[in-house]
C-alpha cells in the first residue's frame, strides 16, 4: 500500500477509475467507451492548458493569464477567419500560436528582466489581455454563420472514434513527455524549479529557462485558443473565464509541486482527467453548481495538503538519511 501511495500517478488513476464505476452505477452507461471518449475530448483543451501551467509552475512560477490570452487569441482567429475566409486553416494556427508565444513572452520578460513575482505579472497581464480581447472586438461576438465550415468541423471530425480535437491532445501529451524527458530544455525545467543554486552551477540560465516555460505555457494557449472557439462555434470576451484556476488545480491534483521541480506530464494529464470526470459526472447525477463548485475546491485543498505532507516527508528522510550517513562515517574518521 505505501509503494501505491508513493506513486501518485498509480493512485490518481485508480480514483478516476473507482469514481468512473460510482458514477456508473448511478447513472447507466456512463463507464461505456462512448462516454469516457467524450469525457477525454470536453478536457482535451484543459489538457494541453494544464501542460503548459505545468512548465511555468516547475520552474517555481504561475501563470494566471493563460484563460485571458486563450480568449484573445481565440477572439483574434476567429475575426481573422471571419474576415478573410481565403486564409487557409493551417496559417490561421500558426497565427494562434504566435499570438499565444508573444503574450506569454511579454509575461517570461517581465519575470526574467525585471525580477517581478510572477503572480503579479500574470495576474496584471490576465486583466490587460481581458481588455484587449474587448477593444479588439468592440465587446461584440464572432458566431459561428461568421466563420468558414473548414474552420469549425476540423477539430469535431471524427478519426478512430475520437475527433481530432482528442487527437491534438494526445499529439500534445506526446510532444510534452518527449520534451520533459529527452531535452536540455526539460531537464533545465525541473533543475531551475529544484535547486536554483545549483542549477546556475550546472549551467542553467534560470531566468531564461523560465522565460521559455512562459512562451511555451502561452503558445499552448494561443493553440488552446483556436481549439476552443472551433469546438463551441463562438467567440467572445468571456470565454474561458476562470479556466486558469483548472489549469493550476489540474497540476495540483496531479502532484505537480508549487514548490518547483517535481512533477511528471502523467500526472498533470490525470489531474485534468479527474476534473473532466468529476465536472461531467456530477450534472448526471443531479448535483448542484453551487455542490460542483464545492467539491472541486475541496478537491483542489485536499490535494495540496497531500502534496505538502509528501514533500515534507520526502524532506525528513532526505535530512534522516544524510544524519545516518554522517554518525557512520564519523567513528570511521
Amino acid at each position: 500500500m505505501n509503494r501505491i501511495l508513493k506513486h501518485r500517478e498509480i493512485l490518481l488513476f485508480g480514483i478516476i477509475a473507482i469514481l468512473v464505476a460510482g458514477f456508473s452505477a448511478r447513472a447507466p452507461g456512463f463507464a461505456s467507451p462512448k462516454n469516457l471518449a467524450g469525457i477525454f475530448n470536453d478536457t482535451s483543451i484543459l489538457i494541453i492548458l494544464a501542460l503548459g501551467q505545468m512548465a511555468v509552475i516547475l520552474t517555481k512560477s504561475i501563470d494566471l493569464s493563460v484563460a485571458a490570452n486563450l480568449a484573445f487569441t481565440g477572439m483574434a482567429v476567429a475575426m481573422l477567419n471571419a474576415a478573410h475566409p481565403e486564409l487557409p486553416l493551417a496559417l490561421l494556427i500558426v497565427v494562434a500560436l504566435g499570438i499565444g508565444a508573444f503574450l506569454g513572452a511579454i509575461n517570461g520578460l517581465f519575470v526574467w528582466k525585471l525580477g517581478i513575482p510572477p503572480i503579479v505579472v500574470t495576474l496584471g497581464t490576465l486583466t490587460i489581455y481581458r481588455g484587449m480581447a474587448f477593444v479588439l472586438s468592440g465587446g461584440g461576438w464572432v458566431n459561428a454563420h461568421q466563420m468558414t465550415p473548414v474552420f469549425l468541423n476540423t477539430p469535431r471530425q471524427v478519426f478512430l472514434g475520437l475527433p481530432i480535437l482528442g487527437w491534438t491532445a494526445i499529439a500534445i501529451v506526446i510532444l510534452v513527455t518527449i520534451m520533459m524527458t529527452r531535452t536540455f530544455f526539460g531537464r533545465a525545467l525541473y533543475a531551475s524549479g529544484g535547486n536554483p543554486t545549483a542549477a546556475v552551477y550546472a549551467g542553467i540560465d534560470v531566468g531564461r529557462t523560465r522565460f521559455f516555460a512562459f512562451v511555451l505555457s502561452g503558445a499552448l494557449a494561443g493553440l488552446c485558443g483556436y481549439l476552443w472557439v472551433s469546438r463551441y462555434a463562438v467567440a467572445y470576451v468571456d470565454i474561458a473565464a476562470g479556466f486558469e484556476l483548472d489549469s493550476v488545480a489540474a497540476c495540483v491534483i496531479g502532484g505537480i509541486s508549487t514548490l518547483g521541480g517535481i512533477g511528471t506530464v502523467a500526472g498533470t494529464v490525470l489531474g485534468a482527467l479527474f476534473l473532466g470526470v468529476i465536472k461531467n459526472a456530477l450534472p448526471v447525477i443531479n448535483i448542484s453548481p453551487f455542490w460542483q463548485m464545492a467539491i472541486s475546491g475541496a478537491v483542489i485543498i485536499l490535494a495540496v495538503i497531500f502534496n505538502a505532507r509528501q514533500e515534507k516527508r520526502r524532506g525528513r528522510i532526505i535530512l534522516r538519511d544524510k544524519a545516518a550517513k554522517t554518525y557512520q562515517e564519523a567513528p570511521a574518521a
